[in-house]
Protein backbone atom coordinates (compact mmCIF):
# COMPACT_ATOMS: atom_id res chain seq x y z
CA UNK A 1 0.00 0.00 0.00
CA UNK A 2 1.56 3.17 -1.30
CA UNK A 3 -0.65 5.43 0.24
CA UNK A 4 -3.44 5.16 3.31
CA UNK A 5 -6.99 4.57 1.21
CA UNK A 6 -6.07 8.17 -0.09
CA UNK A 7 -6.77 9.73 3.07
CA UNK A 8 -6.69 13.66 3.26
CA UNK A 9 -4.61 15.98 5.31
CA UNK A 10 -7.49 18.31 6.64
CA UNK A 11 -7.33 21.10 3.84
CA UNK A 12 -11.07 21.99 5.52
CA UNK A 13 -12.13 22.82 8.90
CA UNK A 14 -15.57 21.73 10.35
CA UNK A 15 -16.93 23.82 13.20
CA UNK A 16 -20.67 23.86 14.94
CA UNK A 17 -21.89 27.17 12.39
CA UNK A 18 -21.42 24.66 9.09
CA UNK A 19 -23.70 22.11 8.19
CA UNK A 20 -21.57 19.03 9.53
CA UNK A 21 -19.95 19.12 13.15
CA UNK A 22 -17.27 16.96 12.69
CA UNK A 23 -15.44 16.09 9.75
CA UNK A 24 -17.22 12.86 7.94
CA UNK A 25 -13.50 10.77 8.35
CA UNK A 26 -13.80 11.54 12.04
CA UNK A 27 -14.98 8.21 13.17
CA UNK A 28 -13.55 5.88 10.67
CA UNK A 29 -11.71 2.96 11.52
CA UNK A 30 -7.79 2.68 10.28
CA UNK A 31 -6.70 -0.79 7.99
CA UNK A 32 -3.33 -1.57 6.11
CA UNK A 33 -2.76 -5.04 4.73
CA UNK A 34 -0.04 -6.42 7.78
CA UNK A 35 1.79 -5.16 10.48
CA UNK A 36 5.06 -6.57 8.91
CA UNK A 37 4.40 -3.87 6.03
CA UNK A 38 3.26 -1.31 8.09
CA UNK A 39 6.51 -1.39 9.69
CA UNK A 40 8.63 -1.58 6.49
CA UNK A 41 6.59 1.81 5.13
CA UNK A 42 6.82 4.30 7.77
CA UNK A 43 5.66 7.09 5.70
CA UNK A 44 2.21 4.97 5.58
CA UNK A 45 2.05 5.37 9.55
CA UNK A 46 2.88 9.07 9.84
CA UNK A 47 0.20 9.60 7.39
CA UNK A 48 -1.98 7.78 9.70
CA UNK A 49 -1.20 9.47 12.98
CA UNK A 50 -1.31 12.50 10.64
CA UNK A 51 -5.24 11.74 10.05
CA UNK A 52 -5.66 11.26 13.46
CA UNK A 53 -4.61 14.13 14.66
CA UNK A 54 -6.23 16.56 12.14
CA UNK A 55 -9.20 14.55 11.99
CA UNK A 56 -10.50 12.80 14.62
CA UNK A 57 -9.13 14.40 17.77
CA UNK A 58 -11.19 17.31 17.07
CA UNK A 59 -14.47 15.15 17.58
CA UNK A 60 -12.84 13.32 20.59
CA UNK A 61 -11.94 16.89 22.34
CA UNK A 62 -15.65 18.53 21.22
CA UNK A 63 -16.97 15.31 23.20
CA UNK A 64 -14.86 15.38 26.15
CA UNK A 65 -15.96 19.07 26.34
CA UNK A 66 -19.03 18.88 26.56
CA UNK A 67 -18.89 16.01 29.06
CA UNK A 68 -17.35 18.59 31.24
CA UNK A 69 -19.79 21.39 31.06
CA UNK A 70 -17.51 23.36 28.39
CA UNK A 71 -20.14 23.45 26.08
CA UNK A 72 -18.41 24.73 22.67
CA UNK A 73 -21.22 26.81 21.57
CA UNK A 74 -22.59 28.55 24.04
CA UNK A 75 -19.02 29.76 25.30
CA UNK A 76 -18.10 31.12 21.59
CA UNK A 77 -17.02 34.39 21.34
CA UNK A 78 -19.66 37.63 20.57
CA UNK A 79 -22.80 35.42 21.18
CA UNK A 80 -24.47 39.00 21.28
CA UNK A 81 -23.62 42.08 18.77
CA UNK A 82 -25.08 44.60 20.99
CA UNK A 83 -22.15 45.16 23.61
CA UNK A 84 -24.07 47.29 26.00
CA UNK A 85 -26.76 44.04 26.72
CA UNK A 86 -26.31 41.07 29.19
CA UNK A 87 -24.79 38.14 27.71
CA UNK A 88 -25.01 35.46 30.36
CA UNK A 89 -23.58 31.99 29.59
CA UNK A 90 -26.21 28.97 31.07
CA UNK A 91 -23.90 26.14 30.56
CA UNK A 92 -26.18 22.44 31.29
CA UNK A 93 -23.51 19.33 32.00
CA UNK A 94 -26.25 16.72 29.85
CA UNK A 95 -23.24 15.50 28.95
CA UNK A 96 -22.26 14.61 32.00
CA UNK A 97 -25.19 13.27 33.33
CA UNK A 98 -26.05 10.80 30.12
CA UNK A 99 -22.52 9.06 30.46
CA UNK A 100 -22.48 9.19 34.43
CA UNK A 101 -25.84 7.55 34.41
CA UNK A 102 -25.03 5.00 31.82
CA UNK A 103 -21.63 4.30 33.65
CA UNK A 104 -23.96 3.48 37.35
CA UNK A 105 -26.76 1.80 35.21
CA UNK A 106 -23.90 -0.62 33.44
CA UNK A 107 -21.44 -1.03 36.14
CA UNK A 108 -22.53 0.78 39.30
CA UNK A 109 -23.01 -3.08 40.44
CA UNK A 110 -19.55 -4.57 39.74
CA UNK A 111 -19.26 -7.19 36.84
CA UNK A 112 -18.72 -10.81 37.80
CA UNK A 113 -16.07 -12.90 35.88
CA UNK A 114 -16.60 -16.89 37.02
CA UNK A 115 -14.62 -19.74 35.73
CA UNK A 116 -15.34 -23.51 36.46
CA UNK A 117 -12.04 -24.37 37.84
CA UNK A 118 -11.40 -23.06 41.40
CA UNK A 119 -7.53 -22.82 40.74
CA UNK A 120 -7.69 -20.70 37.66
CA UNK A 121 -11.08 -19.02 39.19
CA UNK A 122 -8.61 -17.55 41.94
CA UNK A 123 -5.68 -16.72 40.00
CA UNK A 124 -8.33 -14.45 37.52
CA UNK A 125 -9.42 -13.14 40.43
CA UNK A 126 -6.22 -11.98 41.94
CA UNK A 127 -5.47 -10.43 38.89
CA UNK A 128 -8.66 -8.43 39.21
CA UNK A 129 -7.87 -7.88 42.50
CA UNK A 130 -4.13 -6.53 41.57
CA UNK A 131 -5.52 -4.43 38.45
CA UNK A 132 -8.26 -2.83 40.73
CA UNK A 133 -10.58 -4.08 37.42
CA UNK A 134 -14.01 -2.90 39.18
CA UNK A 135 -12.57 0.65 38.61
CA UNK A 136 -10.51 -0.45 35.43
CA UNK A 137 -13.38 -1.67 33.82
CA UNK A 138 -15.59 1.34 35.14
CA UNK A 139 -13.60 3.92 33.36
CA UNK A 140 -13.92 1.81 30.36
CA UNK A 141 -17.59 2.04 30.69
CA UNK A 142 -16.88 5.98 30.78
CA UNK A 143 -14.58 6.45 28.02
CA UNK A 144 -17.14 4.29 25.72
CA UNK A 145 -20.41 6.57 26.64
CA UNK A 146 -18.40 9.73 26.24
CA UNK A 147 -16.07 8.89 22.97
CA UNK A 148 -18.02 5.67 21.26
CA UNK A 149 -14.47 3.99 22.17
CA UNK A 150 -12.44 3.18 24.63
CA UNK A 151 -8.42 2.11 24.94
CA UNK A 152 -7.10 -0.75 27.37
CA UNK A 153 -3.40 -1.65 27.22
CA UNK A 154 -1.71 -4.44 28.58
CA UNK A 155 1.62 -5.23 29.74
CA UNK A 156 3.72 -7.08 32.21
CA UNK A 157 4.94 -4.55 35.25
CA UNK A 158 8.82 -4.52 36.48
CA UNK A 159 7.49 -6.60 39.15
CA UNK A 160 6.78 -9.56 36.74
CA UNK A 161 2.93 -8.62 37.05
CA UNK A 162 0.01 -9.12 34.44
CA UNK A 163 -1.30 -5.16 34.44
CA UNK A 164 -3.67 -3.70 32.05
CA UNK A 165 -4.85 0.30 32.09
CA UNK A 166 -6.68 2.77 30.70
CA UNK A 167 -4.93 4.74 27.56
CA UNK A 168 -6.27 8.20 26.67
CA UNK A 169 -8.47 7.94 24.07
CA UNK A 170 -7.21 11.24 22.52
CA UNK A 171 -3.67 9.88 21.84
CA UNK A 172 -4.29 6.04 20.79
CA UNK A 173 -6.14 3.74 17.97
CA UNK A 174 -5.89 0.53 16.76
CA UNK A 175 -5.26 -0.34 12.74
CA UNK A 176 -7.03 -3.51 11.78
CA UNK A 177 -6.65 -5.24 8.34
CA UNK A 178 -8.30 -5.46 5.07
CA UNK A 179 -10.09 -8.70 5.81
CA UNK A 180 -13.99 -9.24 6.19
CA UNK A 181 -12.90 -10.74 10.13
CA UNK A 182 -11.25 -7.35 10.59
CA UNK A 183 -8.49 -8.46 12.77
CA UNK A 184 -6.24 -5.96 14.80
CA UNK A 185 -2.70 -5.99 13.05
CA UNK A 186 -1.27 -2.79 15.25
CA UNK A 187 -2.14 -0.18 17.85
CA UNK A 188 -0.96 3.16 18.24
CA UNK A 189 0.36 5.78 21.20
CA UNK A 190 1.27 9.23 20.17
CA UNK A 191 2.47 10.88 23.63
CA UNK A 192 3.29 14.57 23.29
CA UNK A 193 5.59 16.10 26.30
CA UNK A 194 4.79 18.30 29.06
CA UNK A 195 7.04 20.86 28.41
CA UNK A 196 8.73 20.00 25.64
CA UNK A 197 7.20 19.91 21.89
CA UNK A 198 8.78 15.96 21.04
CA UNK A 199 6.27 13.61 20.38
CA UNK A 200 7.00 9.90 20.94
CA UNK A 201 4.95 7.04 18.75
CA UNK A 202 4.53 3.61 20.35
CA UNK A 203 3.83 1.22 17.77
CA UNK A 204 2.50 -2.45 19.30
CA UNK A 205 2.27 -5.30 16.83
CA UNK A 206 1.65 -9.05 17.87
CA UNK A 207 5.04 -9.46 19.14
CA UNK A 208 7.04 -6.32 19.37
CA UNK A 209 6.83 -2.64 20.61
CA UNK A 210 8.62 -0.28 18.53
CA UNK A 211 9.60 3.28 19.86
CA UNK A 212 9.68 6.40 17.31
CA UNK A 213 10.04 10.09 17.66
CA UNK A 214 7.75 11.81 15.58
CA UNK A 215 9.37 15.00 14.17
CA UNK A 216 8.00 18.45 12.99
CA UNK A 217 7.43 17.26 9.36
CA UNK A 218 5.66 14.29 10.80
CA UNK A 219 8.59 12.07 9.67
CA UNK A 220 9.45 9.23 12.13
CA UNK A 221 12.63 7.80 13.56
CA UNK A 222 13.44 4.40 14.73
CA UNK A 223 14.26 4.59 18.42
CA UNK A 224 13.57 1.22 20.07
CA UNK A 225 12.26 -2.02 19.57
CA UNK A 226 11.19 -4.38 22.79
CA UNK A 227 9.67 -7.74 22.52
CA UNK A 228 6.77 -9.11 24.21
CA UNK A 229 4.98 -12.42 24.83
CA UNK A 230 1.36 -11.40 24.20
CA UNK A 231 0.93 -12.93 21.15
CA UNK A 232 -1.50 -10.38 19.93
CA UNK A 233 -1.67 -7.35 19.67
CA UNK A 234 -1.62 -5.75 24.03
CA UNK A 235 -4.01 -2.35 23.27
CA UNK A 236 -7.21 -3.69 22.97
CA UNK A 237 -10.08 -1.18 21.42
CA UNK A 238 -14.12 -1.15 23.41
CA UNK A 239 -16.68 0.06 20.97
CA UNK A 240 -19.85 1.44 22.01
CA UNK A 241 -21.82 0.93 19.07
CA UNK A 242 -21.50 -0.35 15.18
CA UNK A 243 -20.46 3.28 14.74
CA UNK A 244 -18.88 4.13 18.03
CA UNK A 245 -21.22 6.94 18.71
CA UNK A 246 -20.96 8.54 22.04
CA UNK A 247 -24.09 8.18 24.46
CA UNK A 248 -24.88 11.99 23.94
CA UNK A 249 -23.14 12.55 20.63
CA UNK A 250 -26.30 13.18 18.70
CA UNK A 251 -28.06 15.63 20.53
CA UNK A 252 -24.95 17.92 21.13
CA UNK A 253 -27.63 20.26 18.89
CA UNK A 254 -29.99 20.19 20.79
CA UNK A 255 -28.22 20.91 24.18
CA UNK A 256 -26.93 24.09 22.50
CA UNK A 257 -30.36 24.78 21.91
CA UNK A 258 -30.94 24.48 25.57
CA UNK A 259 -27.97 26.52 26.65
CA UNK A 260 -28.94 29.10 24.15
CA UNK A 261 -33.06 29.34 25.73
CA UNK A 262 -31.79 29.72 28.97
CA UNK A 263 -28.70 32.04 28.43
CA UNK A 264 -31.48 34.04 26.62
CA UNK A 265 -34.20 33.74 29.78
CA UNK A 266 -31.26 34.79 31.67
CA UNK A 267 -30.34 38.08 29.52
CA UNK A 268 -34.11 39.27 29.31
CA UNK A 269 -34.66 39.00 33.18
CA UNK A 270 -31.26 41.55 33.40
CA UNK A 271 -32.05 43.57 30.20
CA UNK A 272 -35.42 44.03 32.15
CA UNK A 273 -33.80 45.76 34.73
CA UNK A 274 -31.78 48.48 32.45
CA UNK A 275 -35.05 48.93 30.29
CA UNK A 276 -35.38 52.35 28.99
CA UNK A 277 -37.56 55.33 30.43
CA UNK A 278 -40.02 56.79 28.04
CA UNK A 279 -41.93 59.56 29.47
CA UNK A 280 -44.67 61.47 27.22
CA UNK A 281 -45.81 64.62 27.61
CA UNK A 282 -45.11 68.63 27.13
CA UNK A 283 -43.17 69.07 30.87
CA UNK A 284 -41.70 71.33 32.86
CA UNK A 285 -38.59 69.24 33.55
CA UNK A 286 -34.99 69.48 32.64
CA UNK A 287 -32.66 66.52 31.96
CA UNK A 288 -30.94 66.37 35.69
CA UNK A 289 -34.06 66.62 37.62
CA UNK A 290 -35.17 63.52 35.51
CA UNK A 291 -32.08 62.29 36.62
CA UNK A 292 -32.41 62.83 40.28
CA UNK A 293 -36.26 61.73 40.50
CA UNK A 294 -34.85 58.02 38.77
CA UNK A 295 -32.03 57.93 41.15
CA UNK A 296 -34.52 57.75 44.08
CA UNK A 297 -37.34 55.79 42.40
CA UNK A 298 -39.77 59.23 42.49
CA UNK A 299 -40.95 60.56 38.84
CA UNK A 300 -43.36 63.29 39.70
CA UNK A 301 -44.49 64.94 36.34
CA UNK A 302 -45.97 68.13 35.40
CA UNK A 303 -46.80 69.58 32.06
CA UNK A 304 -46.57 73.00 31.20
CA UNK A 305 -50.01 74.52 30.01
CA UNK A 306 -51.31 75.24 26.59
CA UNK A 307 -51.75 78.30 24.94
CA UNK A 308 -55.20 78.12 25.85
CA UNK A 309 -53.90 77.87 29.74
CA UNK A 310 -54.96 73.40 30.02
CA UNK A 311 -52.56 71.46 31.27
CA UNK A 312 -51.93 68.27 28.84
CA UNK A 313 -51.96 64.77 30.14
CA UNK A 314 -48.01 62.95 30.82
CA UNK A 315 -47.15 59.13 31.12
CA UNK A 316 -44.19 56.94 31.76
CA UNK A 317 -43.21 53.64 31.07
CA UNK A 318 -40.40 51.72 30.19
CA UNK A 319 -39.59 49.92 27.23
CA UNK A 320 -38.50 46.40 27.08
CA UNK A 321 -39.16 43.21 24.82
CA UNK A 322 -42.15 41.39 25.72
CA UNK A 323 -41.63 38.05 27.46
CA UNK A 324 -43.84 34.81 26.52
CA UNK A 325 -43.22 33.04 29.55
CA UNK A 326 -45.57 29.77 28.94
CA UNK A 327 -44.67 29.55 25.42
CA UNK A 328 -41.03 30.22 26.31
CA UNK A 329 -41.20 27.51 29.27
CA UNK A 330 -43.14 24.89 27.18
CA UNK A 331 -40.16 25.53 24.13
CA UNK A 332 -37.59 24.35 26.91
CA UNK A 333 -39.15 21.27 28.02
CA UNK A 334 -40.00 20.23 25.04
CA UNK A 335 -36.16 19.99 24.12
CA UNK A 336 -34.85 18.50 27.18
CA UNK A 337 -37.54 16.17 27.51
CA UNK A 338 -35.78 15.68 23.45
CA UNK A 339 -32.48 15.05 25.36
CA UNK A 340 -33.94 12.35 27.64
CA UNK A 341 -35.76 10.71 25.08
CA UNK A 342 -32.90 10.39 22.47
CA UNK A 343 -30.48 9.65 25.12
CA UNK A 344 -32.91 7.17 26.19
CA UNK A 345 -31.76 8.53 29.34
CA UNK A 346 -34.57 9.10 32.85
CA UNK A 347 -35.69 12.69 32.82
CA UNK A 348 -36.46 12.47 36.63
CA UNK A 349 -37.77 15.65 37.22
CA UNK A 350 -40.83 14.59 35.34
CA UNK A 351 -43.61 13.97 37.37
CA UNK A 352 -44.33 10.93 35.66
CA UNK A 353 -41.20 9.05 36.76
CA UNK A 354 -42.38 8.35 40.22
CA UNK A 355 -39.61 7.88 43.11
CA UNK A 356 -41.70 5.08 44.88
CA UNK A 357 -42.19 2.43 41.86
CA UNK A 358 -40.44 -1.03 41.83
CA UNK A 359 -37.51 -2.43 40.22
CA UNK A 360 -39.76 -4.18 37.52
CA UNK A 361 -42.50 -1.24 37.23
CA UNK A 362 -38.80 1.16 36.26
CA UNK A 363 -38.10 -1.75 33.76
CA UNK A 364 -40.78 -1.03 31.70
CA UNK A 365 -40.18 2.82 31.69
CA UNK A 366 -36.33 2.27 30.69
CA UNK A 367 -36.91 -0.17 27.68
CA UNK A 368 -35.30 1.91 25.62
CA UNK A 369 -32.53 1.83 27.68
CA UNK A 370 -32.32 -1.97 28.70
CA UNK A 371 -31.90 -2.21 24.52
CA UNK A 372 -28.84 0.40 24.77
CA UNK A 373 -27.71 -1.41 27.40
CA UNK A 374 -27.98 -4.92 25.64
CA UNK A 375 -25.88 -3.84 22.50
CA UNK A 376 -22.88 -1.98 25.17
CA UNK A 377 -22.90 -5.35 27.23
CA UNK A 378 -22.56 -7.45 23.94
CA UNK A 379 -19.58 -4.86 22.37
CA UNK A 380 -18.00 -5.29 26.33
CA UNK A 381 -17.82 -8.83 26.89
CA UNK A 382 -16.46 -9.23 23.12
CA UNK A 383 -13.10 -6.84 24.10
CA UNK A 384 -12.97 -8.17 27.78
CA UNK A 385 -12.66 -12.18 26.04
CA UNK A 386 -9.67 -10.39 23.90
CA UNK A 387 -8.21 -8.92 27.40
CA UNK A 388 -8.19 -12.98 28.75
CA UNK A 389 -7.02 -14.06 25.74
CA UNK A 390 -3.99 -12.31 25.55
CA UNK A 391 -3.32 -13.03 29.34
CA UNK A 392 -3.92 -15.94 28.65
CA UNK A 393 -1.24 -16.31 26.35
CA UNK A 394 1.22 -14.47 28.27
CA UNK A 395 0.27 -16.86 30.95
CA UNK A 396 1.21 -20.11 29.22
CA UNK A 397 4.29 -18.64 28.53
CA UNK A 398 5.33 -18.04 31.81
CA UNK A 399 4.37 -21.68 32.60
CA UNK A 400 1.49 -20.02 35.47
CA UNK A 401 -1.12 -21.89 34.04
CA UNK A 402 -3.62 -21.76 31.21
CA UNK A 403 -7.31 -21.92 30.83
CA UNK A 404 -9.97 -21.47 27.73
CA UNK A 405 -11.63 -18.19 27.63
CA UNK A 406 -15.06 -19.28 26.02
CA UNK A 407 -15.38 -20.95 29.46
CA UNK A 408 -14.78 -17.24 31.87
CA UNK A 409 -18.64 -16.61 32.57
CA UNK A 410 -19.08 -12.50 32.33
CA UNK A 411 -22.28 -11.18 34.38
CA UNK A 412 -23.52 -7.90 34.49
CA UNK A 413 -26.09 -6.73 36.78
CA UNK A 414 -28.08 -3.31 35.64
CA UNK A 415 -28.25 -1.28 38.52
CA UNK A 416 -31.65 -0.58 39.19
CA UNK A 417 -33.42 0.60 42.57
CA UNK A 418 -34.96 -2.00 44.38
CA UNK A 419 -37.28 -2.38 47.54
CA UNK A 420 -35.13 -3.96 50.09
CA UNK A 421 -38.61 -4.92 52.12
CA UNK A 422 -40.26 -6.65 48.94
CA UNK A 423 -36.87 -8.61 48.54
CA UNK A 424 -36.88 -9.72 52.37
CA UNK A 425 -40.82 -10.65 52.17
CA UNK A 426 -40.32 -12.75 49.46
CA UNK A 427 -37.32 -14.50 50.75
CA UNK A 428 -38.87 -15.47 54.08
CA UNK A 429 -42.04 -16.90 51.97
CA UNK A 430 -39.38 -19.19 50.35
CA UNK A 431 -38.36 -20.24 53.75
CA UNK A 432 -35.20 -18.49 54.17
CA UNK A 433 -33.24 -17.21 57.10
CA UNK A 434 -30.60 -14.65 57.67
CA UNK A 435 -27.70 -14.55 60.35
CA UNK A 436 -27.98 -12.13 63.32
CA UNK A 437 -24.97 -9.97 61.38
CA UNK A 438 -26.68 -9.89 58.49
CA UNK A 439 -30.03 -8.59 59.61
CA UNK A 440 -28.17 -5.95 62.27
CA UNK A 441 -26.04 -5.02 59.03
CA UNK A 442 -29.57 -4.10 57.62
CA UNK A 443 -30.09 -1.13 59.70
CA UNK A 444 -28.69 2.14 59.06
CA UNK A 445 -27.65 3.37 62.48
CA UNK A 446 -25.70 0.32 63.27
CA UNK A 447 -21.77 0.73 61.73
CA UNK A 448 -19.90 -2.57 62.94
CA UNK A 449 -22.59 -5.65 62.97
CA UNK A 450 -19.89 -7.87 64.61
CA UNK A 451 -19.54 -5.06 67.35
CA UNK A 452 -23.20 -4.70 68.00
CA UNK A 453 -23.49 -8.31 68.81
CA UNK A 454 -20.16 -8.64 71.07
CA UNK A 455 -21.85 -5.34 73.22
CA UNK A 456 -25.49 -7.54 73.21
CA UNK A 457 -23.87 -10.36 74.53
CA UNK A 458 -21.38 -8.85 76.78
CA UNK A 459 -24.90 -6.87 78.68
CA UNK A 460 -26.45 -10.51 78.15
CA UNK A 461 -24.15 -12.76 79.47
CA UNK A 462 -26.81 -15.79 79.84
CA UNK A 463 -27.85 -15.30 76.40
CA UNK A 464 -25.55 -16.95 73.94
CA UNK A 465 -27.05 -15.82 70.44
CA UNK A 466 -29.71 -13.50 69.57
CA UNK A 467 -32.48 -14.10 67.44
CA UNK A 468 -34.21 -11.32 65.16
CA UNK A 469 -37.34 -12.98 63.20
CA UNK A 470 -38.89 -11.27 60.73
CA UNK A 471 -42.89 -11.29 61.47
CA UNK A 472 -44.47 -14.67 60.68
CA UNK A 473 -47.09 -15.08 57.69
CA UNK A 474 -50.74 -15.02 58.21
CA UNK A 475 -50.59 -18.87 57.38
CA UNK A 476 -47.96 -19.70 60.12
CA UNK A 477 -50.26 -18.47 62.77
CA UNK A 478 -53.11 -20.02 61.40
CA UNK A 479 -51.24 -23.24 62.14
CA UNK A 480 -50.21 -22.30 65.32
CA UNK A 481 -53.69 -21.58 66.35
CA UNK A 482 -54.93 -24.78 65.09
CA UNK A 483 -52.25 -26.51 67.36
CA UNK A 484 -52.99 -25.02 70.35
CA UNK A 485 -56.84 -25.45 69.68
CA UNK A 486 -56.10 -29.35 69.60
CA UNK A 487 -53.97 -29.42 72.61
Amino acid sequence: MAKINEFETATYAYSSKGKRRFSPEANMHYRYSSADELIKNTESLSEIIQHHMQHQVPRLKTLRNYYEAENETILRNNRRREEHLADHRAIHAFGEYVSNFMQGYMVGIPLKTQYPDDDINEKIRDMNRTNDADEHNSDLVLDQSIYGRAYELLYRSRQDEIRFSISDVLETFVIYDETIERNPVAGVRYIKSQFKDDVTVYLYTSDVIITYALGDDFKLTHQDEVAHAFKGVPIIEYENNKFRRGDFERVLNLIDLYDEAQSDTSNYMSDFNDAMLKIVGNLDIDAEEAKEMKKNNILMLQTEPDAEGRHSQADADYIYKKYDVQGTEAYKDRIKNDIHMFTHTPNTDDEKFSGNQSGEALKYKLFGLELKRSTKERLFKKSLRDRYRLINNIMSIAAEGSFDVNEISIIFTPNLPKSLKDEIEAFVKLGGDLSDETKLSMLSIIENPQEELEKIKNENPQTKAVSYDFPKQDDDDEQEEEVTDDE
